[in-house]
């Protein structure tokens, strides 16, 4: 397993199952990936990915509002 840090979309995840060492993410399409972080950490690290598309589009959202009200 090389050190490589990537990104995978969450929306494609269908498990995240925990092993001695690692942990496997399997995605919707079948594949697995191996990753040295654990489920809490992966868990906390969709979670805040998400969070910035709610916040965004929040934001987006009342900016688009108070245009209109202007």
């Amino acid at each position: 397993m090389n050190e490589e840090e990537i990104f995978i979309n969450p929306h494609l995840i269908e498990t995240i199952e925990p092993t001695c060492d690692t942990t496997i993410i399997t995605l919707i399409t079948g594949r697995k990936i191996v990753a040295k972080n654990d489920i809490p950490e992966i868990i906390a690290k969709i979670v805040a990915y998400r969070k910035t598309i709610v916040d965004n589009d929040v934001k987006d959202w009342q900016t688009a509002i108070s245009c209109l009200e202007s």
